[in-house]
């Protein structure tokens, strides 16, 4: 009990540490692992005996026989579920080829390139050195995602990143499948057939396990068929029903089936989408608490003895400095990315659950069968996560500046709210250069947003994950015009400083109508309008016409009042009976100054 209880406590804690230190959890709960377990057995404990027990050795022990892997291949079914559920066709307009040579062209230079390296280095038999190269393809949404929340990129640089680590970790497991059954068969020419009947169950029985118990888990809860308290067992409980499922008729699909599953799911149209995904990244954290304890903890001394030799840094730094570049350079010919994008996505390769999970499972079976070299397969693979965690975890901010990649200027524009007026103004800013995203709660303006190819996220302004959305990094306005004072009013007290380094504004609500000054700097708009006349100016005409006024007095003044800076974003102002844009503008420094005014509404004479 008190051994349990410990993994959770010890895990949570890891959690808190990394959130605090803004670190990827990994690093702090690899190294508790390996402190309450080989550490402790040699240094520590009075009777040789590791602090946690993964698996059970006569006398003490959490998990008896297999039963650890089996609870680990579990638990890394709803991680995974979890990660398809946040990948969304909409990101991948731009990289689409290159997350697809990535994840093909850019792990078969892995696969063979570090297992050459392995060989030669370690003097490994060629089926261990692939083995090991197999796993370490993968490399993990648990330690990259938190890694790029705090770091300000190009949204195309984080999208590479994020759709890498999730789908390929099921390609990393599948051909680390594959050469462990060349292993455990012995080889030969009857492997060949073997491995392409078995290939191509996993793809035939994952694929349509995954997309049709998508769409059956879509139908049930988009009917109500379950109460709403059992929807978010429900849904568990049908992940791992895939994943067994899958599991049963080809071996080691199940990971392909709950990733194919979490991605149909994220990409339909799903009602409770966002209370799953909240339900799944909680349970998420958990398990990737104490699965990364336990796996660390397994780990016996004379492993990591076996690491303490040149070899292995110069394995580590072949892996790390020559391979990954050479597979990403591969994958990027001829794509729209820059030099320095790809040397960043070079450096960001942090491996993780996945190959941590496999290589502690694969390492013990072989290790039984007395396959030489099997010893290395756990503290290698080890070692390469948490080196790349380490590295990463450390020096990728730096690394981002000091190339050019990290966004010293966020200038992307925050709409919250995705009604008519908001998706002409975006669409507005859109031609004008600037990138806009809407947010918006409602699902029929998140529709209407992107059939008018606009980006849109589904999402709630009391969220406070809203914050840690890596596809918003490069924000600098926030702009809230919703038809509720009240959530206006809270986007910008909440999130001002997370996205409004620029700017916040927010149109003015019914009581300021009456009440408020023009020299209010908050207001997107003057005081004089809200949602109601704007909503009544975008019906009686939807568009946006731009005219030239010259020496406006009054206009000039109420530039000056609303913006901080000699350029900004566009702010609305009202004369007569129209609703006028005012775009980004530059003092002439003269007594003469030119201003572009586009109004919505009727067209104005002057």
């Amino acid at each position: 009990m008190l051994e349990l209880a410990g993994i959770i406590i010890l895990g949570i804690l890891a959690q808190w540490v990394a959130w605090k230190f803004k670190i990827p959890a990994i690093l702090p709960l690899i190294l508790i692992g390996l402190l309450v377990g080989p550490i402790a057995a040699a240094y520590l404990s009075e009777d040789g005996s590791k602090w946690i027990e993964p698996v059970w050795n006569g006398t003490k022990g959490l998990f008896p026989g297999e039963s650890l892997y089996y609870f680990v291949s579990l638990a890394i079914s709803i991680i995974l579920f979890e990660g398809g559920l946040t990948l969304k066709r909409s990101e991948i307009k731009n990289v689409g080829p290159v997350i697809t040579k990535l994840i093909t062209l850019g792990s078969a230079i892995t696969f063979f390139g570090a297992g050459i390296v392995a060989h030669y280095i370690f003097d490994l038999g060629w089926e261990i050195s692939f083995l090991f190269a197999g796993l370490i393809i993968v490399t993990g949404p648990t330690v990259i995602t938190p890694i790029l929340r705090n770091i300000p990129l190009k949204k195309d640089i984080s999208t590479v990143l994020k759709w890498e680590g999730i789908l390929i970790d099921p390609i990393g497991a599948l051909v680390a499948v594959l050469v462990f059954e060349f292993i455990s068969v012995g080889g030969g020419g009857g492997f060949t057939k073997t491995a392409l009947i078995e290939f191509g169950k996993i793809l035939l029985f994952g694929t349509t396990f995954g997309f049709t118990f998508a769409h059956a888990l879509a139908y049930v809860i988009n009917k109500k068929l379950v109460p709403h308290y059992l929807l978010n067992v429900v849904s568990l409980s049908t992940v791992l029903l895939v994943f067994v499922e899958s599991e049963i008729f080809a071996h080691e699909s199940g990971l392909l089936a709950v990733v194919v599953m979490g991605m149909v799911l994220g990409n339909g149209k799903l009602k409770n989408l966002k209370e799953l995904l909240y339900f799944k990244e909680s349970l998420s954290v958990l398990l990737i608490s104490i699965l990364f304890i336990l796996l660390a903890a397994n780990i016996n001394i004379e492993d990591l003895m076996l690491l303490y030799t040149w070899k292995t840094a110069a394995l580590f730094a072949i892996v790390v400095f020559v391979i990954r570049p050479l597979a990403v350079f591969s994958s990027t010919i001829n794509s729209k990315l820059k030099l320095n994008e790809k040397l960043f996505i070079s450096w960001v390769g942090p491996r993780g659950i996945v190959a941590a999970g496999i290589a502690s499972l694969f390492g013990s079976k072989l290790l039984k069968q007395g396959v030489a070299g099997a010893e290395y397969i756990t503290p290698l693979v080890f070692m390469i996560v948490l080196g790349t965690v380490l590295l990463n975890a450390t020096t990728a901010r730096f690394f981002a500046k000091i190339i050019g990649v990290f966004l010293n200027k966020s200038d992307a524009i925050l709409f919250v709210g995705a009604s008519n007026p908001s998706r002409l103004i975006a669409s507005y800013l859109k031609e004008k250069g600037k990138r806009v995203i809407l947010i918006d709660s409602n699902n029929n303006f998140i529709e209407q947003a992107l059939d008018a190819d606009l980006e849109a996220l589904k999402a709630d302004v009391y969220d406070d994950d809203l914050a840690d959305n890596i596809e918003l990094n490069d924000v600098g306005y926030l702009i809230a015009i919703t038809g509720s004072d009240m959530v206006n009013k809270y986007a910008l007290n909440r999130f001002s400083d997370v996205f409004g380094e620029h700017g916040s504004y927010k149109i003015a609500s019914s009581m300021e109508v009456t009440e408020a000054s023009i020299e209010e700097r908050e207001h997107f708009f003057t005081p004089k309008d809200d949602f109601i006349n704007l909503s009544e100016a975008y019906r009686e005409n939807p568009n946006i016409i731009e005219v030239v006024i010259e020496n406006e007095a009054k206009y000039i003044k109420v530039v000056d009042l609303l913006c901080k800076e000699e350029k900004s974003i566009p702010l609305f102002i009202e004369k007569g009976d129209g609703i006028y844009l005012i775009p980004e503008f530059e003092k002439t420094g003269n007594a003469k100054e030119n201003l572009t005014l586009s109004y919505l509404g009727k067209e104005l004479e002057f």
